[in-house]
């Protein structure tokens, strides 16, 4: 067949020990591989040579080194994964935030997939798609013991095709089969609006290149819409599954004036450290910062950072606790390994791994239903003044007028308010109204404004 087994055997250690142009070990300890190495790799020698001369069906030697690379990375742990020419190049257009599929970020869970977050926006999360649901079968193939590429593989297809996912969610008592058809994947890394006049809404549904630099110019041009100033800010990251790490500290970086953003450390010593530049994009004003179950990685190297430096509050459920660093590296066939190399720490010295972010303010997901759906009848108030021969109070004429000249000044504040452009468009209006995440960040930061309204009187 062209290579012969040891050629092969010694091609791939030398893979593994460069990393295909990254050297991983030294070279000092490459040069003293022991004995027990050395008898491990004579029998993956002498499995490989009784694959090619036994095995029912013929194997190129690719397939069987592939596989081998396959399975030594994914017994790592869930994000470490041979990556096949195909693979690759997908991976690379991935980033440019266009590619075919459904739009769902996953990993690996004991005998299935676990999707970690559905993207905003695209075929999966229209169908219905959660976070934290679990892939048991794709089509009519168990997931059981199915790779990460694989399962990709068998997800991504022509656009227009139909696809059959099997899954099992929290709360359900039976699997649910959920059909999806297949499209162009174009996320929109960046989104903007009001939540309310001179409220600006910040969304990140993924961090592809040039995010940070869609968010600045999305900042500008809500700042320049309410009259050069805004009274605070929500960064949505909510079903964020992350993506690169240098737009995750740009975007930190344009709220912080000062302190660390995120370090890394790993077992080579090959640690980073990221601070914050001078200047915040939104001139100090409160910020908060909506998380929950499906915000990993990147958005949690986000809120980590915020929240460590004091500059937002965090609301919303704890974070998916992906805090572990990738190094993906291209090997000279076309091909890749993306491999743990270090883990993330937050500012104050926290890694996010397997614990992720706790929010300030925890809030329930819970569905608000709307007034034309509710069919109940609504329970009447009933106040001391409503009975009948209630005592009067003496001191009610004061009070109301007491009550007047409050009422007299929050008037003068809205009027204010009113004053600032930048209405939310009707897709918030109607967002607002069933979004409790939303509401609470919005009434936190009327409130923040309110008592600062009364400190400057």
């Amino acid at each position: 067949m062209g290579v012969s087994v040891r050629k092969v055997v010694w091609m791939l250690l030398v893979v593994v020990l460069a990393g295909g142009g990254v050297v991983f070990l030294q070279s000092e300890r490459a040069e003293a591989v022991s004995a027990t190495n050395y008898e491990q790799l004579q029998k993956f020698s002498k499995i490989m040579e009784m694959v090619r001369r036994s095995y029912v069906e013929e194997v190129s030697d690719e397939k069987l080194i592939d596989g081998a690379l396959s399975g030594m990375l994914s017994s790592l742990d869930p994000h470490s994964v041979y990556l096949d020419k195909e693979m690759y190049k997908q991976m690379q257009v991935d980033t440019t935030g266009k590619f075919g599929g459904l739009g769902i970020e996953i990993t690996a869970t004991e005998g299935a997939i676990r999707i970690v977050t559905p993207i905003e926006d695209t075929p999966a999360d229209r169908a219905g798609i959660k976070a934290g649901d679990i892939i048991i079968k794709i089509d009519d193939l168990l997931t059981r013991d199915m790779s990460l590429p694989e399962a990709v593989k068998l997800m991504r297809g022509k656009p227009g095709t139909e696809i059959t996912l099997t899954i099992v969610r929290s709360g359900e008592a039976q699997p649910l089969e959920i059909r999806i058809v297949r499209d162009i994947i174009k996320v929109k890394s960046v989104k903007s609006d009001f939540v309310a006049p001179g409220y600006a809404y910040l969304r990140i549904t993924q961090f592809q290149e040039r995010t940070g630099e869609l968010l600045k110019a999305d900042i500008d041009a809500l700042k320049k819409q309410a009259g050069g100033h805004l009274y605070g800010a929500v960064l949505d990251l909510r079903n964020n599954p992350g993506g690169l790490l240098d737009q995750a500290v740009s975007v930190s970086d344009l709220f912080l004036d000062r302190g660390g953003i995120v370090s890394t450390k790993s077992r080579t010593g090959r640690n980073l450290s990221f601070q914050a530049q001078t200047g915040d994009e939104l001139d100090g004003v409160p910020l908060v910062v909506l998380i929950n179950n499906g915000s990993a990685s990147a958005s949690e190297i986000v809120a980590g950072a915020l929240q460590d430096n004091h500059r937002a509050v965090l609301i919303g459920a704890q974070s998916f606790g992906k805090g572990s660093v990738q190094s993906v590296v291209g090997l000279p066939d076309g091909s890749a390994i993306k491999l743990t190399t270090a883990l993330y720490y937050t500012p104050s010295g926290r890694s996010i791994q397997a614990t992720g972010i706790v929010p300030d303010v925890p809030v329930e997901e819970v569905r608000i239903a709307r007034e034309d759906e509710d069919k109940k009848a609504k329970p009447t108030r009933v106040f001391e003044r409503d009975l009948k021969g209630h005592l009067s109070n003496a001191g009610r004429a004061a009070a109301q007028g007491k009550a007047d000249e409050v009422q007299g000044k929050a008037d003068e504040v809205q009027g204010k308010a009113d004053e600032v452009q930048g209405e939310p468009s009707e897709a918030m209006q109607k967002r607002l109204e069933q979004d409790v995440y939303l509401q609470r960040a919005l009434d936190l930061l009327r409130g923040v404004h309110a008592i600062e309204g009364m400190a400057a009187r």
